[in-house]
């Protein structure tokens, strides 16, 4: 009889740290081409928004008191006019704003779920697929990934409105959304958070000194003219992926992924 994720998190085992980033040098030996790949393809998609989101920003600064390419005071400004914003275009601005942040964080939501599963293979020796990296931003997938997306970003702000303090103790448990969700798509996304939840209060230090031990290591590639981040970058969810494993592990260990 299967055993569902919070019978699993109750059962695990308690993994060892030093072990954890031995293993996941090794495996970063195996994938950081696909690390590599997700990078780009996730820049590749970022960037056009970020563009689309300071544009608008840029237009304004220049209508209300901005300054023109030559450094002179705009227009308005030098005719003495004294126009200010409407109060209608900065609150669709806003909304612009927040929209184009919920995609690109689902956008890398998706594609670090897919990493995961690139690990698993790569770990068990299966071949790694060259493909589907849109796997869970598809469907009803997707709408998984908007939901936990805007649950990061709330959660994010209850925990920075209460003094700051909170933000390092949810810090574990969101990370642990992704991990959760690659390798149990069929929990509701109150069971993923949940899950998350559980199993990050059970292994809070552990997994708060793998994440900054990993992000450390994945900044490595700013030594190498900044370039190197773009393989490094990734580094800091392979640590999660063996804490996963080691602690609740997955259902069938022989059962080869379907992507």
């Amino acid at each position: 009889m299967q055993k569902d994720i919070f019978q699993r998190i109750e059962e695990a085992a308690s993994p060892d740290f030093s072990d954890i980033l031995s293993k996941s040098f090794e495996l970063f030996k195996k994938v950081w081409e696909q690390a590599l790949y997700h990078v780009l393809i996730t820049m590749a998609m970022v960037f056009p928004l970020i563009i689309l989101m300071y544009v608008p920003l840029l237009i304004m600064m220049n209508m209300y008191g901005g300054f023109d390419s030559y450094g002179y005071q705009s227009v308005n400004d030098y005719y003495g006019n004294n126009i200010e914003p409407s109060v209608l275009w900065i609150i669709i601005y806003s909304i612009g704003l927040f929209v184009g942040i919920f995609i690109i964080q689902a956008l890398a939501f998706g594609l670090t779920a897919h990493f995961f599963r690139v690990c698993k293979k790569a770990d068990t020796g299966l071949p790694v697929d060259t493909g589907s990296y849109f796997i869970f931003l598809k469907g009803e997938n997707l709408k998984k990934v908007l939901l936990l997306s805007i649950a990061t970003f709330l959660i994010s702000l209850v925990a920075v409105a209460l003094c700051y303090l909170p933000i390092i103790y949810v810090l574990v448990p969101l990370n642990l959304f992704v991990v959760i969700f690659a390798f149990n798509e069929e929990l509701s996304v109150s069971e993923i958070i949940k899950a998350s939840f559980k199993l990050g209060n059970k292994y809070w230090l552990l997994v708060f000194g793998l994440l900054i031990i990993a992000s450390i290591i994945a900044q490595v590639g700013i030594l190498l003219c900044f370039i190197g981040m773009f393989f490094t970058a990734y580094f800091v969810h392979i640590p999660v992926y063996y804490f996963y494993k080691d602690s609740v592990g997955f259902e069938d260990e022989i059962e080869e992924i379907n992507f």
